[in-house]
């Protein structure tokens, strides 16, 4: 997959910008001039909301009633077309016919993105990088979203049911049937978990290896009521017994405390926790392996390569790892976005673009 060109217009500060793409980009420019903007614009066609955490209106350049996308793109082993017109929610065309909605762009347009904020995914709670495997799970497996809104509907009758107890003690019987529920889906969701670990750590090793040199080596562990891949069946009589072990816990706190929304996911480089005991730069240099390595088995998976965005992942990185990002990461079309111009004189291939108030210059 390769984006072409893009035409973005009253997008963000971008009044007007149009360019051509190559294989590697760097966007690069003072803070607050439009490079992230541009990485946004890319992410966009992907069918995903923005990346920032923003609302549709507030996309559209102030003062203007809409903003306008377009790209051209290779996939599928043919040229196409794609547009985002955003005017209180977002419209997409592809190939001249009009979209049910723009998340169905999702489906020829695949994109892996890094962002500052992705480093809560080391920084913060288990949420974060609960986060991380169930969307790239949901980008693999069309029924995955679903058994998601399967579980947290479970999850939620069953916390109603724990506050109801408080007035009603004679309801507690029912809760062997919410625990059988949830431990079922429960049990699909930590499988596929696990698969997914498993498929893609061999890249996450070999990429971040590449980013320090061999100097560190990364591990992923699960952890929950089943931490090693076991048949479904397993992993549900696992669910349930730490559910009836915690039964008491749950009622007097009225939720649930144990099952697949509270796994958690360890990452370690050379045996430590990273969340406690890596620096900046290998807190970056871990998510960054995470998400090429979500590209690697995406592309192995799909037979498609995503495209990688990449948004002021340099920072803190040393000479070393900014040269892997630079010329190294390869099969991938890269967008890099940057703040120091010295950085991008190590680039040996790829185009540069300069961002300066909205504009290209």
């Amino acid at each position: 997959m390769k984006i072409n060109s893009i035409n973005i217009t009253d997008f963000r500060n971008i009044k007007n910008l149009k360019t051509e793409f190559d294989d590697v980009n760097i966007i690069w420019g003072e803070n607050a001039q439009g490079k992230t903007n541009l990485i946004e614009a890319i992410y966009l066609f992907s069918g995903a909301k923005s990346f920032r955490g923003v609302k549709d209106r507030e996309l559209v350049r102030f003062n203007c009633d809409s903003a306008k996308l377009q790209i051209e793109f290779e996939a599928g082993g043919r040229k196409q077309n794609a547009e985002l017109l955003i005017k209180g929610r977002r419209e997409a065309t592809l190939n001249g016919i009009k979209k049910k909605s723009a998340a169905a762009l999702g489906d020829e347009i695949k994109t892996v993105i890094f962002s500052p904020v992705h480093l809560s995914m080391i920084k913060d709670g288990p949420l974060e990088r609960r986060r991380f495997v169930d969307g790239a799970l949901c980008q693999l497996k069309s029924g995955y979203k679903n058994l998601l809104k399967d579980y947290n509907r479970a999850l939620v009758q069953r916390n109603n049911l724990l506050r109801d107890l408080y007035s009603n003690p004679e309801m507690e019987s029912m809760l062997y049937i919410w625990n059988t529920n949830l431990a079922h889906i429960g049990a699909k969701i930590v499988y596929q978990r696990l698969r997914y670990i498993e498929a893609i750590m061999p890249f996450v090793k070999e990429i971040y290896s590449g980013i320090s040199s061999g100097a560190e080596e990364i591990d992923i562990k699960y952890l929950g009521a089943v931490q090693e891949i076991c048949e479904t069946d397993e992993i549900e009589k696992n669910i349930i017994s730490a559910l009836d072990e915690n039964k008491v816990q749950d009622m007097q706190n009225k939720t649930t405390s144990v099952g697949a929304h509270r796994d958690d996911i360890d990452i370690l480089i050379n045996g430590n926790s990273a969340r406690k005991f890596g620096s900046q730069g290998q807190q970056r240099s871990c998510v960054l392996a995470l998400k090429l390595a979500e590209a690697a088995l995406l592309e192995q998976m799909t037979g498609e390569k995503p495209i990688a965005l990449l948004d002021d992942v340099m920072s803190e990185l040393d000479e070393k790892r900014q040269d892997y990002i630079l010329n190294r990461i390869k099969g991938l079309q890269v967008f890099v976005t940057c703040c120091d111009k010295e950085q991008i004189l190590r680039l040996k291939d790829g185009k540069t673009i300069h961002i300066e108030k909205g504009f290209i210059s």
